[in-house]
């Protein structure tokens, strides 16, 4: 009789393992020694055993105490290591059903257990859309084009050449699966004759070659609702590709990027732009006019607004594309003062002036080229007199 290994070393984990160590470790190990993963691999299926008793022990906290103080003395007789109760994979499968489940495997209670090859849905296609900022912020229709798959209307999605019909798997007798014994232990897999559909079509149609679909270019037209930003993934349920043996068709998921916009910049369903006004307009107020979304609007500036300040205009921002009542952000308007690098002898020196009126230091006049070269004329003329 071949010498056990300790179950703690069988999963890996220490002595002191907590229940949650102990069930990831077995979990990792089951999955990847599954018999559907390793087909024909004897020895992945014994450390799938091995990892199925080591288990069963070390997560029954009475046996795992026993096995503590005896080892597997304590244990045996019973269980997957005792070679009694559980005698082979399928009985593995069916007392943890709660380790495979949702994993796709065949046999116990897994989500594809029994035989396969039924309606199944179809795959999700996946597109991607482009706005402009305004577009994305008050909504539009955008036409997509997209390659999909639909049910062959030659064999209306059954594979085969109209007037004929599928024929019975002789090699699994329409099971869509084999039982296969390795020594005591029987080990379900899929057929390998029809893959797991439990027939044969032995006269394929002309136009699919058997798949029941068949490649389709169709243009759809998506509603953009308002106020979506660059991230933003429209769901079109149904219109994805046909799914085989005339499944449920999939998805179309529209993926939205949305261009920068010149003058607005958007943080949530609030609008920011800055609008330049000059130094006058700043002290002793104006009416400026500041674009929309939709139109323009106008803006009081009260004289003495000072640089960086920010008014709010309510109800002018982007839509909420969640709220039914289409609920606008608002206008957040930020003023700049601009200041000019170049003055006209007028501008300069009234500026002068004003600063002497607010008895503000200011740099002196800097003489332009023109005026040095008129004064150097100028002196030349007082010396030759």
């Amino acid at each position: 009789m071949p010498t056990q290994r300790d179950f703690y070393e069988v999963l890996g984990v220490e002595k002191s393992a907590s229940a949650d160590e102990i069930k990831k470790a077995y979990k990792k190990l089951a999955l990847k020694n599954h018999p559907d993963r390793n087909p024909g691999d004897e020895e992945a299926i014994e450390r799938f055993k091995e990892a199925a008793a080591a288990y069963e022990v070390l997560s029954d906290d009475d046996k795992r105490a026993r096995y503590d103080r005896f080892g597997h003395a304590g244990v045996n007789g019973g269980g997957f290591g005792g070679g009694a109760g559980h005698g082979d994979v399928q009985d593995i499968f069916e007392a943890f059903s709660d380790i495979f489940s949702g994993f796709g495997f065949s046999g116990g209670t897994g989500r594809r257990g029994g035989r396969r090859g039924g309606p199944a849905r179809g795959a999700d296609v996946r597109v991607a859309v482009t706005l402009d900022f305004r577009s994305a912020a008050l909504g539009c229709e955008r036409e997509v084009s997209i390659n999909r798959k639909k049910s062959c209307t030659r064999c209306s999605g059954s594979g085969c050449e109209p007037g004929t019909s599928p024929t019975q798997c002789d090699y699994c007798g329409g099971q869509g699966q084999v039982v296969q014994a390795q020594g005591f232990f029987r080990v379900q897999t899929t057929c390998p004759a029809c893959r797991g559909a439990g027939h044969i079509i032995r006269h394929k149609c002309n136009t699919c070659y058997g798949s029941g679909r068949e490649d389709h270019r169709v243009t759809l037209n998506v509603k953009i609702p308002a106020g979506v930003d660059s991230g933003v993934q429209l769901c079109l349920q149904g219109e994805g590709e046909a799914g085989p043996n005339n499944g449920p068709n999939g998805d179309l998921y529209v993926d939205i990027t949305v261009k920068d916009h010149p003058v607005f910049r958007r943080e949530g369903m609030h609008l920011l732009c800055r609008v330049p006004i000059t130094y006058t307009q700043a002290a002793l107020g104006t009416k400026i006019e500041i674009p929309l979304l939709e139109g323009r609007d106008e803006l009081d500036i009260p004289a003495g607004t000072p640089p960086g300040e920010v008014f709010r205009l309510r109800g002018k921002g982007i839509p909420d594309p969640r709220d039914p009542r289409g609920r606008k952000g608002d206008l957040h308007v930020e003023i700049e003062l601009i200041v000019p690098k170049k003055l006209s002898e007028e501008h300069e020196g009234l500026l002068r002036k004003l600063a002497e009126v607010e008895k503000t230091q200011v740099t002196p006049h800097q003489k332009t080229w023109y005026e040095k070269l008129k004064d150097l004329f100028k002196g030349e003329a007082e010396e030759a007199q």
